[in-house]
């Protein structure tokens, strides 16, 4: 067996993306290991994972073998009848391929396979030794990395994410020779960049993460990451309030620093006055800064900064962390008292001017278009018309704003502040910034019924208007988020719980269009709802996939095509349910059989079933069950208890099987098949009003 020694890489470089640092770490890693598994080189991974910092990708291995297994190889040559003539001498055919063997013709193998037996050359070499094999891996690994415009450097005609520096390869206590990018590997790996401004020689691979430690540099990301988390909420707690630590900001700070450090700052209280998010969004998205919030979650005058450096005067860092986001929040307090002063109605005159969609009119068409909607959508979920129509007429106001023209992140939140400012009611405020929601894949909907009216509305009018100024989706391109747009109105709907009927929804959004995109007689007036309809439907699947439901129970529900999202959903739930009883099964392989017996039926099939002609007992007993069953589960139905439904149809099976195992659905006589033919009929309509259960059988 190879003898394992620890692999150590290490490629240093100028500072990396901070976005793309991840990524080329596992690249990196994975193209490594890769190669090594290509090559049959065995491989101990332990717990090994990709190590870099913002200044080096690296990769270390417990246990790599010093060589690759031996080789061993199996070359087909000629058949018989064509390498040997009549008297069982060589042909030329053969001699070329012994040639090509390196070896005397008499001392090739035979073997057998379906056209015959023939020649064969099988060798055993020994394994290649693994040093010479890196070089050359370690290339490829490089050269597979997802880097899209490699920068040059100096006279080279290589390139690289950034410029590289140095470059470590040791296989055990081993430099393995080897040059990539201009660099000769050794065994010299280097410190932080300003606190140990030095090289660090590297005994083993096993000494890397600690040597570099020691050495101001913690190669781990996750070491980093928790180092941050630790430090930014002592320095919380030290300003007696908590972080606000996201995963975004906290990705970034950690491949921005190789040694991070805590800086505890503050700003002017004046600024408290803007709204919270501003500030927020200046110190994550342009600083990378850590919030410090109160108790109620409301941002407070400090914050944190990570420096890469242990300062010798942590308050003169402090100043400068202060001083860079003094001016943009200046700008951001500047901008929101010049928009207190305009106000939030007079802000919406200028939407007549910003075109929205050239078939579709101006932003203050789509507002106009939207606040139709939610006044109609009000009354049926029990919100008030009056307030629906007035928190939508003001909802894009904002998008005129100076804030959001400088911060566009806080359209919807700008306006719920100047709206509250301005004296509007609390429930109109707060719409208007939940009108928005969900932002985001995995955000919450709208918390209160008036933003959840007014999160639909404006998804209607969008999707009813892109689909009928030609903007549905193809491939990837989505340029209005119609397929977005299309989940956050189906989550909002089932979410909400509100039994709304789509289809009316849809067709009151379309006949609220300008009169150029309306459907004509040409364009097929009742085309555009059923396919905004099916558009999202199919959003839906990937919603309830995620959620673990499987695809025939979603297949079975959309079959039926119902029109309120919710009581697809209830449908859904219901589905899931029956499939669990032992029932199920047989039940739904019935259904699948009565299906394919009344598509194939010849002839008008009888609305009702004649008892004088239920000829056999066990159809007399199935038709007992099924108007038993019927009549039980009427209430339920109409209520939409499905669950009650289906576990009551369960209760069939036996009559179900006993009718199939001793009826002979077509008889000859032609009244005792269609009377047969209507109680399967009766029977099917009922195991088929909640969903289309056949699609649980297999």
């Amino acid at each position: 067996m190879s003898t394992m020694q620890p692999l150590l890489i290490e490629l240093g470089t100028e500072e990396l993306p901070v976005k793309a640092l991840p990524g080329l770490a596992q690249a990196f890693f994975d193209g490594i290991v890769d190669g090594l598994t290509k090559r049959g080189v065995a491989i101990e991974r332990g717990d090994a994972k990709p190590l870099s910092t913002p200044r080096r990708l690296a990769v270390l291995l417990p246990g790599v073998a010093v060589e690759q297994p031996e080789q061993h190889s199996e070359v087909l040559g000629p058949y018989l009848n064509i390498a040997l003539d009549a008297e069982g001498q060589p042909t030329k055919a053969l001699q070329g391929f012994a040639a090509k063997a390196g070896i005397d013709w008499t001392a090739l193998e035979r073997t057998t396979d379906a056209k015959g037996e023939r020649f064969v050359h099988r060798s055993t070499t020994p394994g290649a030794r693994t040093a010479t094999l890196l070089p050359e891996i370690l290339r490829e690994a490089i050269a597979a990395m997802p880097i899209p415009k490699p920068m040059r450097w100096g006279s080279h005609t290589y390139g690289f994410a950034r410029p590289v520096h140095w470059l470590v390869l040791l296989h055990g206590p081993d430099i393995i020779e080897a040059e990539v990018l201009g660099l000769k590997a050794d065994r010299m790996s280097r410190g932080h960049r300003f606190m140990h401004d030095k090289t660090v020689r590297l005994s083993a691979p096993e000494d890397y993460v600690a040597s570099l430690q020691a050495a101001y540099v913690l190669v781990d990301a996750d070491a980093r990451r928790a180092r941050i988390v630790e430090q930014v909420n002592a320095a919380a707690a030290q300003a007696g309030g908590q972080a606000r630590i996201t995963p975004d900001n906290l990705e970034q700070v950690v491949n921005l620093v190789e040694w991070p450090a805590p800086v505890l700052c503050s700003f002017e209280r004046e600024f408290l006055a803007v709204p919270q998010e501003a500030l927020i969004e200046t110190m994550e998205i342009n600083q990378k800064f850590f919030p410090v919030l109160d108790a109620g979650g409301t941002l407070t005058e400090k914050f944190i900064g990570i420096a890469n450096i242990e300062s010798k005067d942590v308050a003169e860092v402090a100043k400068g962390y202060e001083r860079v986001i003094r001016p943009r929040f200046s700008d951001a307090k500047f901008f929101f008292d010049e928009d207190l002063k305009q106000g939030l109605d007079a802000m919406g005159d200028g939407l007549k001017t910003v075109t929205y969609q050239a078939k579709l009119g101006s932003v203050a068409d789509k507002v106009a278009r939207v606040a139709a909607l939610a006044e109609a959508i009000a009354p049926q979920v029990g919100v008030d018309p009056v307030l629906a129509k007035r928190a939508a007429l003001l909802a894009k106001n904002d998008l005129q704003s100076r804030m959001v023209n400088e911060f566009p992140e806080l359209q919807g939140i700008a306006g719920r502040h100047y709206a509250v400012v301005g004296g509007e009611s609390p429930e109109v405020a707060l719409a208007i910034d939940e009108a928005y929601q969900p932002r985001f894949g995995g955000d919450d909907i709208a918390l209160s019924p008036l933003g959840k009216v007014l999160a639909i509305a404006e998804r209607l009018d969008t999707l009813a208007g892109g689909f009928a100024a030609g903007l549905k989706p193809t491939g990837n391109k989505d340029p209005f988020a119609l397929r977005r747009n299309a989940l956050g109105l189906a989550r909002t709907v089932i979410e909400s719980g509100f039994d709304l009927d789509l289809r009316a929804l849809v067709a009151t959004a379309i006949a609220g269009l300008p009169a150029g995109v309306q459907p004509s007689a040409e364009r097929k007036t009742e085309a555009l709802p059923q396919e905004l309809y099916d558009f999202v439907i199919d959003r839906l699947r990937g919603y309830y996939a995620d959620k673990g439901v499987p695809a025939t129970h979603f297949n079975a529900v959309a079959e039926l095509k119902p029109v309120s999202l919710y009581d697809f959903d209830r449908r859904i739930d219901a589905i899931g349910t029956f499939a669990a009883l032992p029932e199920a099964e047989a039940l739904a392989a019935a259904n699948k059989r009565i299906r394919n017996i009344l598509r194939k039926a010849e002839g008008a099939i009888p609305g009702m079933i004649d008892p004088a002609l239920l000829a056999e007992p066990a159809e007399s007993e199935l038709a007992e069950a099924v108007e038993a069953a019927i009549d039980d589960s009427n209430a339920s139905l109409h209520q939409k208890d499905y669950v009650s439904v289906l576990n009551r149809l369960a209760r069939l099976r036996p009559q179900v099987d006993a009718f199939f195992d001793a009826v002979m659905v077509n008889a000859e006589d032609p009244a005792l098949r269609a009377n047969r033919l209507a109680l399967l009929k009766r029977l099917g309509d009922r195991l088929g009003s909640v969903a289309a259960i056949e699609h649980l059988s297999n």
